[in-house]
C-alpha cells in the first residue's frame, strides 16, 4: 500500500489550504483514512480522520475550520484547511489504517505567517 499526498504550502493566517492524499495497492474496503501532523520539537497529533462509512473525529482546535471528505471508490481523502492559524504549521502525514496495519504517507509541510 502507497499513500501519496499533497498540497501542502505557504499561507497567510486566515488563508485555505486543500491536502489530498491517495492510496494505492491491495486495500481492505474496511479502513479509515486520516490526517495528522507533527510541529518541531511535539508529538504527531491526530487532526482528523474518517472511515469508509463516513464515521469522523477531529482534533478540538480544527473543529469548524478544518473538513475532512472522501472517495471511497480511489481511497483518496482530502483535509480542506480553512482560517488557518500560525499553530497550524506542521508536517502533514495521510495515514491509512486497515487489518490491524496503519499506512504513512510521506508529510507535506503546511506553513502559516505572515
Amino acid at each position: 500500500v502507497q499513500l501519496q499526498a499533497s498540497g501542502g504550502g505557504l499561507v497567510q493566517p486566515g488563508g485555505s489550504l486543500r491536502l489530498s492524499c491517495e492510496a494505492s495497492g491491495s486495500i481492505s474496503r474496511n479502513n479509515i483514512m486520516g490526517w495528522y501532523r507533527q510541529a518541531p520539537g511535539k508529538q504527531r497529533e491526530l487532526v482528523a480522520t474518517i472511515s469508509r462509512f463516513g464515521i469522523i473525529k477531529y482534533l478540538e482546535s480544527v473543529k469548524g475550520r478544518f473538513t475532512i471528505s472522501r472517495v471511497n471508490a480511489g481511497n483518496t481523502v482530502y483535509l480542506q484547511m480553512n482560517n488557518l492559524k500560525p499553530e497550524d504549521t506542521a508536517a502533514y502525514y495521510c495515514k491509512l489504517a486497515a487489518g490491524g496495519i496503519d499506512y504513512w504517507g510521506q508529510g507535506t509541510q503546511v506553513t502559516v505567517s505572515s
